[in-house]
C-alpha cells in the first residue's frame, strides 16, 4: 500500500516546540524567524527531513509558511487550506493568517511596530530555504520599517532532536522511448540558449527540471519520481551534478556519460564561487544562498527563468503518447473502481479508508503502477469541503446514504502521470448539491470546449470555468488548473489556469481542468480531467489567425445522477454525450464484463 492513514502531526506538540524555537531566537538576538514549507530545492513537496513547517506547527498542507515572533506566531495559508489548518494547529499558540490577502510584510510591520521604532527588529531566515524573489519582495515591503531580514543558520534543525535523515533513494534511467529526446540533445538546446543570451552557465535546483534534463527518475519525494540535487549547466552542454553519489550506481553513471560530472552536494557552494559569469539564475526557484555565493566572488548574475521550465512543459510526441496510454490504463482502473463503489457503497459498510485502499488496488491491478501521484483525497460529506483533505484513522468517516463523496486521485506510471476527480452521490443525491454540481460541470465543459487565439494565458481562460458559479454568487478558492508532468511531478510549472498565471498556453502543455464548489460542514464538489493544448481544428469562415484548444486525455464517466439536466444548454448536453460516447468506446474493451455493463449505463446519453 502506497498510502498510509496515520496522523503525522499533533496539535499538542506545537506549544513546546514553539517555546524551544523562541529560546533559540532570543539567543540569536532575533525578533522573528521565517519557517517556510520549502526545502533547498524549492520543489512543491518536501521529504520528511525537510518538513519543518509541519513539525513546528502541525500544518501539513503543500503550501504555506509561518512567521514566529516572541509574542505571536502566524501560519499563512491560502484558500485551499483554511478549513484544514484549524484542525491541525494549536490555535492557542498559532494564528491562521489568510494569505495572500494579508502579506507577510504588512503583518510584520503591524506586529513589530513598537520594537522596530525603538532600535530595529531583526527577522532571521535560512537562505537555503527561500528564493531570491521571495526575500527581495519581503525586503521591499519592509523598507523604512526598521525591520531587517538576516540570513541565519536553520533554527528548526537546531531544536529538532529526531529529524529524519535526508532521502537517499536510488536514481534510475528514464527510457528514451518515453522521454522522446536524449539528454545530450536537451543539454545542447539549452546550452545554445545560454550562448544566445550571453550566459556562461545556468544554475538548476528544481528536482523535476533536473530529472527532465538528464532523463532520470528517483524516489526522494513520495509520490513524485524525482531525484534531489543541484546542477550547473555550462554553455558547452557539460553539466555538473551535485547529489549524493550513493543514489547513482555504476550503470546509471555510465548512462549519464562523460559530459555529466557527479560531485557531492557539499561541493555545490564552492563551485558557485568559482564560476565565471554571467550565470543564469531563476529568482523564483533558486535559493537565496546561490546569489550570496555568486556575488561574494563578484560573479555577474543573469536573472531569468529556469531554462528547463518551458521545454519540460511542452511535451514531445513520445511524452504525449505515453500520457495517452497512461490515461487509458488509469481510466480502466477507475471504471472498475466506480463499478465496485456503486455495488458496495449503498450498503453503508464502507469508510473513506476502504475507498482509498480499493482504488489503489484497482490501479495496482493494471500491472503498470509505480506509485500514486499524490495522497488520494477521499472526502465524504463535510470532509469533501476540505480541498486537500487526507483521510487518517482519526478522521475516517463512514459513507452513508445521502452522502456526497469527492475522490481526487492519480497514478504514476512509467509512461505518464494521471490526476482525476469525480464527485459521486451515495444513495439519493443531496438536493442542495445538485445545482452547484451542475454549475461546476458547466464550468468544466466551458473550459473543455474553449478555443482561443494563440498568445492567451491561463489567466484569460480561468473565468470560463467560474462563470456559471459567479452568476449564482458562488466561487472556489483555488486555481482551475495546474500543469502536469510526464511521469514527473503531478503539479508542474510554468503554465496553469489561474487568475494569477500570465504564461501563454502553447501546444504540448498538459493541464488539469478542475473547477469546484465547497460548502463548509456539508459537502465538496470537484470535477477534473486532464487536457492537452493543441492547435484548434479549422472552421469555415474563420479568421486567418492561429487558434488553440484543448483535447481531453481523461476517459472516465462523469456522474450524471447529481445533474439538473434542464440547466444545461444544448451545446453542453452535446459535449457531455459526445464525451461519454468516446469514454465507452475507449474503455469498454479494457474492463471486465461487469464493469463494461456498468460503463454502458454510466455513459448513457442525457
Amino acid at each position: 500500500m502506497f498510502q498510509d492513514f496515520t496522523s503525522r502531526t499533533c496539535p499538542d506538540d506545537g506549544a513546546p516546540r514553539l517555546a524551544s524555537l523562541r529560546a533559540v531566537m532570543a539567543a540569536e538576538g532575533l525578533a522573528g524567524y521565517l519557517v517556510p514549507r520549502a526545502d533547498a530545492y524549492q520543489g512543491e513537496y518536501v521529504a520528511p527531513h525537510d518538513d519543518r513547517l509541519a513539525w513546528l506547527t502541525g500544518f501539513t498542507g503543500s503550501a504555506g509558511f509561518a512567521v514566529v515572533l516572541a509574542d505571536r506566531a502566524g501560519v499563512f495559508i491560502d484558500g485551499r487550506y483554511r478549513v484544514q489548518v484549524r484542525s491541525q494547529i494549536d490555535l492557542a499558540s498559532f494564528t491562521p493568517v489568510h494569505w495572500p490577502e494579508t502579506k507577510p510584510g504588512a503583518w510584520l510591520r503591524d506586529a513589530l511596530a513598537s520594537g522596530a521604532k525603538v532600535g530595529g527588529a531583526k527577522v532571521g531566515f535560512d537562505p537555503w530555504l527561500h528564493s531570491q524573489k521571495e526575500i527581495d519582495d519581503l525586503k521591499a515591503s519592509l523598507e523604512d520599517s526598521g525591520i531587517s531580514l538576516c540570513p541565519v543558520r536553520n533554527l528548526i534543525d537546531a531544536i529538532w532532536p529526531d529529524q529524519p535523515a535526508p532521502p537517499a533513494a536510488p536514481a534510475f534511467a528514464h527510457p528514451l522511448e518515453f522521454a522522446g529526446e536524449d539528454s545530450a540533445s536537451k543539454r545542447a538546446r539549452l546550452a545554445q540558449g545560454l550562448r544566445d543570451s550571453g550566459a556562461r552557465a545556468a544554475v538548476i535546483t528544481l528536482p523535476d527540471s533536473l530529472c527532465w534534463l538528464l532523463n532520470i527518475r528517483g524516489a526522494d519525494i513520495a509520490r513524485n519520481p524525482v531525484v534531489q540535487g543541484f546542477a550547473i549547466l555550462h554553455d558547452t552542454g557539460h553539466l555538473t551534478l551535485f547529489a549524493n553519489p550513493v543514489k547513482f550506481d555504476t550503470g546509471l553513471r555510465a548512462d549519464l556519460g562523460a559530459e555529466i560530472t557527479l560531485r557531492p552536494e557539499a561541493a555545490f557552494a564552492p563551485a558557485l564561487r568559482g564560476l565565471r559569469g554571467p550565470v543564469r539564475v531563476d529568482p523564483a526557484s533558486a535559493p537565496y544562498q546561490v546569489a550570496l555565493e555568486l556575488t561574494e566572488n563578484g560573479t555577474a548574475i543573469l536573472w531569468a527563468d529556469d531554462p528547463c521550465l518551458l521545454p519540460k512543459a511542452l511535451k514531445n510526441p513520445a511524452e504525449i503518447a505515453g500520457m495517452q496510454a497512461a490515461h487509458l490504463r488509469d481510466g480502466a482502473a477507475m471504471v472498475e473502481f466506480l463499478c465496485w463503489l456503486d455495488d458496495n457503497a449503498p450498503e453503508g459498510r464502507l469508510t473513506e479508508i476502504d475507498v482509498v485502499r480499493a482504488l489503489e488496488d484497482f490501479r495496482r491491478a493494471s500491472n503498470g503502477l509505480r506509485d500514486i501521484s499524490f495522497e488520494t483525497i477521499c472526502g465524504a460529506g463535510p470532509n469533501g469541503a476540505i480541498v486537500h483533505y487526507r483521510v487518517t484513522e482519526g478522521s475516517n468517516r463512514a459513507i452513508t446514504q445521502g452522502t456526497l463523496l469527492l475522490v481526487d486521485s492519480g497514478g504514476q506510471y512509467v509512461d505518464g502521470t494521471t490526476d482525476i476527480t469525480r464527485t459521486l452521490p451515495v444513495g439519493p443525491p443531496p438536493v442542495a448539491a445538485r445545482a452547484p454540481y451542475t454549475r461546476v460541470l458547466q464550468g468544466m465543459i466551458a473550459l473543455s470546449r474553449a478555443r482561443w487565439p494563440k498568445g492567451l494565458a491561463g489567466r484569460d481562460l480561468d473565468p470560463l470555468a467560474r462563470q456559471a458559479l459567479w452568476l449564482a454568487g458562488q466561487d472556489y478558492d483555488h486555481g482551475t488548473g495546474h500543469g502536469v508532468g510526464a511521469y514527473l511531478s503531478v503539479h508542474e510549472g510554468p503554465a496553469r489556469i489561474s487568475r494569477l498565471s500570465e504564461v501563454p498556453l502553447q501546444p504540448g502543455m498538459i493541464l488539469s481542468n478542475e473547477p469546484g464548489y465547497y460548502r463548509e460542514g456539508a459537502f465538496g464538489i470537484r470535477i477534473e480531467n486532464l487536457v492537452l493544448v493543441e492547435p484548434a481544428a479549422a472552421l469555415p469562415d474563420a479568421d486567418a489567425r492561429a487558434m488553440l484548444g484543448f483535447r481531453t486525455l481523461t476517459y472516465v464517466p462523469i456522474d450524471t445522477r447529481l445533474l439538473l439536466p434542464e440547466m444545461l444548454s444544448p451545446g453542453e448536453c452535446d459535449w457531455l454525450n459526445a464525451y461519454h460516447a468516446e469514454v465507452e468506446r475507449q474503455i469498454s474493451p479494457r474492463v471486465s464484463a461487469r464493469a463494461k455493463d456498468w460503463l454502458r449505463r454510466a455513459c448513457a446519453p442525457i
